[in-house]
């Protein structure tokens, strides 16, 4: 072998070894790295939002905005309680309309009463006046019959019995005489139980009609005295309607200070 070759083969050995060299470590360290546990897991804490000024002041802004509209929206206090002189007005007035509406209904049921007492008194007066046709048609009838009962007393004395048979040719007058005074004491005990009637009707009539005329008069004195009232309270009603539009009037007006106002 020639001598100049064996320098080459020394240095190409040892480039040899560098390599493997390398290659080992790399190797090896490959293994280490595969072998090394995995480390356990961090928690970190998510960053906390911190509101920049800008939207720290439109906050305020805004509660401020919304205690302003709060307060806005709050009932404030009435004026009547403010002013008691509004108050005591309200309260006057009210009372008047009341006083007016009371007034109104009072009216309206009295004239609703008028209008009841009208009726009845007109029925009253209706009813009376149909009684007393009755009654007048009881009393023809009742004289009707008293002058008939009159005649059949007449009838019934002996000599006009015997008079009123004279004309019959009998040979028993007595007979046809008793006939006649039967038939007369029948039409009279007639008569007499008709009057009877009658005169019941007549005092059941009487006494309807007594009844009904004081009906009559206890409607017309309380619609009299009603008409009264309604008279009376005009009066005084235009009467207090004239002293306070005269006050009114001449109610003084204060006059003016001469001296200016401090």
């Amino acid at each position: 072998m020639p001598k100049y070759l064996v320098p080459k083969l020394v240095s190409g050995a040892l480039v040899l070894s560098m390599i493997a060299g390398f290659l080992l470590v790399d190797s090896s360290a490959q293994k280490r790295r595969r072998k090394r546990k995995p480390s356990a897991p961090q928690i970190t804490n998510p960053a906390i939002y911190q509101p920049s000024p800008v939207d720290n002041a439109n906050s305020n802004n805004s509660g401020d905005t919304g205690n302003a509209n709060s307060a806005d929206t709050q009932p404030g206090r009435p004026a009547s309680e403010e002013d008691p002189e509004a108050m005591k007005q309200t309260i006057r007035t009210l009372s008047g309309q009341v006083d007016k509406l009371t007034n109104k209904i009072t009216q309206m049921e009295e004239s609703q009463r008028s209008l009841v007492d009208l009726e009845r008194l007109s029925r009253a007066e209706a009813r009376s006046s149909a009684l007393n046709t009755e009654l007048r048609d009881v009393q023809a009838k009742q004289a009707e019959l008293e002058a008939r009962a009159e005649d059949i007393d007449f009838a019934l004395k002996p000599e006009n019995i015997e008079r009123s048979t004279a004309g019959y040719g009998t040979t028993r007058p007595e007979e046809l005489r008793e006939q006649r005074r039967k038939q007369l004491e029948n039409e009279k005990e007639r008569v007499r139980k008709q009057l009877d009637l009658l005169a019941a009707s007549r005092a059941r009539l009487e006494q309807a009609i007594a009844t009904s005329d004081a009906e009559i008069e206890r409607l017309r004195k309380k619609l009299d005295a009603a008409d009264e009232a309604a008279i009376q309270d005009a009066k005084k009603k235009a009467e207090s309607e004239g002293t306070s539009s005269s006050e009114s009037g001449a109610r003084p007006k204060p006059s003016p200070s001469p001296y200016p106002p401090s």
